[in-house]
């Protein structure tokens, strides 16, 4: 028997609630679905790069070149799970369905789990697998600015801070007006070391890099960027004037984290969110919901397992 081909074309992803339920109506019904998205061009043994299987046992494809077995879910945020697969893809259909997102909360009643732990730990592994590996860089006019996220600060001015994160985040400004995608990282500080980093990871060399009078951007041009430097304490305009873009962003991001999850996120934790609410804003014009879930689930077989010890301790 050979490995699960392309799915037909037009038919990859359930348009509706209903037709959800019809796909997936159980694990067997989920399994095939995750072989036909990691497998779309046919298998391929992680082992040795072989290109075909017999189907060993359930779940279980046997590599006829060297023997190995493999999964669908295996090295992918399901690996090992004890979590059922049709929970999984419920979840993933309650996340990308929800506008403004889901907390751990909302998701263990709408799904009817019993542990908190369980929908918390669902929603950071999903959370990591909504920044696709490869990704496109950001390009053209790029603005890029830190923002502080946490309470109010007492005895402290400009970048300083003791307590609230530092967040990076760069937003393409489109031309004649409006926004494209945007990238965002939690940095320890406003160095240069810190600052040009983000930068060369998420934006195209040769972009034009709108930014502050901050001396962290001084090397810029030393990377292959062009930057256009707007010095606002000599500007007659306000900050959300001068750098529009990421204000923006900064506003939605606070007002989202404040709305969907009260405001309750640890900064070791805040890597994920900062994540999911990329996700959600690079695709804020989808109206298919059903591809949202498409992308997300396909995004989840080519990211690496997340250990619960993991999750809590943060990303460095």
């Amino acid at each position: 028997m050979s490995a699960p081909q392309h799915p037909r074309a037009g038919v990859d992803y359930p348009g509706t609630w209903s037709s959800f339920i019809k796909w997936f109506p159980d694990d067997d019904a989920c399994l095939v679905y995750l072989e036909r998205l990691r497998w779309s061009e046919g298998f391929v043994c992680p082992r040795c790069g072989h290109r075909e299987a017999w189907r060993a046992s359930r779940g279980r494809w046997m590599c006829t070149a060297c023997a190995h077995q493999t999964t669908a879910t295996a090295g992918t945020i399901f690996d090992k799970t004890r979590t059922p697969l049709t929970t999984w893809f419920a979840a993933a259909w309650y996340v990308t369905s929800q506008k403004h997102g889901a907390s751990a909360l909302g998701l263990q009643s709408a799904l009817g789990l019993g542990s908190y732990q369980t929908a918390w730990t669902m929603l950071h592994k999903y959370r990591r697998a909504m920044v696709r590996p490869g990704r496109d860089l950001l390009s053209g006019d790029v603005e890029v600015d830190e923002t502080y996220v946490g309470g109010s600060e007492r005895g402290v001015s400009g970048r300083q801070t003791t307590k609230k994160a530092i967040v990076v985040i760069g937003v393409e400004v489109l031309s004649p007006r409006g926004f494209g995608r945007v990238r965002m990282r939690r940095i320890p500080d406003c160095s240069a070391a810190s600052l040009i980093p983000f930068i060369t990871d998420s934006v195209e060399p040769g972009s034009v890099i709108l930014t502050d009078g901050w001396q962290g951007y001084a090397a810029l041009a030393n990377h292959g960027y062009v930057r256009n430097k707007t010095v606002l304490s000599s500007s007659k305009d306000p900050a959300h004037v001068s750098m529009p873009a990421v204000h923006r962003v900064a506003s939605l991001l606070k007002r989202w984290l404040l709305g969907t999850h009260q405001g309750s996120v640890r900064p070791k934790h805040l890597d994920g969110y900062l994540d999911e609410f990329t996700f959600r804003f690079n695709r804020r014009r989808s109206r298919r919901r059903g591809l949202l879930f498409y992308r997300l689930l396909d995004q989840a077989l080519v990211t690496d397992p997340a250990p619960y010890n993991d999750i809590v301790n943060g990303r460095p």
